[in-house]
């Protein structure tokens, strides 16, 4: 039984995902074309057409695996805070002619360095710079889409 174009054509699209997929996995080129049974120059080339697919997915790959591994900035802020907090209280009931004292400021500065290192200061926009920054957002899509729909796509094998 043979394929109709449509079949193919979506064989092809599939093939073309599942490419960009594993590339952006990191499969080396002679790992593809084992295991997709097509050329290395044919990879190269979907390599080149599909380089902003490929690193957005490694993108969400990298963030996804920095939500699970690191803490949010708020969440270090957090932390940082009430550890801060803890040691300025145990310090608070310690006389100062206490040996463990001096560790104990240690860890004060410690965690206060650290606390200092996450502060960031808010910047806000007024409506009239979100609505500016708002419209050249829509002006950079509407120019990048129409320059990506009138760009000549080469005819892939």
């Amino acid at each position: 039984m043979t394929m109709n174009n449509k079949e193919k054509n979506l064989e092809f699209a599939e093939l073309k995902e599942k490419f960009i997929l594993l590339r952006a996995k990191g499969y080396s080129f002679d790992r593809l074309t084992k295991e997709l049974s097509k050329s290395k120059q044919t990879l190269i080339n979907w390599s080149k057409e599909f380089e902003e697919e490929i690193a957005n997915l490694k993108n969400i790959e990298l963030e996804a695996l920095n939500e699970q591994y690191f803490l949010s900035k708020e969440k270090k802020i957090e932390v940082f805070g009430k550890s801060l907090s803890n040691i300025l209280r145990e310090i608070e009931k310690r006389e100062l002619s206490d040996v463990p004292t001096d560790k104990l400021m240690e860890l004060f500065l410690k965690y206060y360095t650290m606390l200092e290192s996450e502060r960031t200061t808010p910047k806000f926009k007024s409506s009239s710079d979100i609505n500016e920054s708002k419209a050249e957002k829509e002006i950079f899509h509407r120019l990048t889409t129409s320059v990506s729909n009138t760009t000549i796509k080469p005819k892939l094998d």
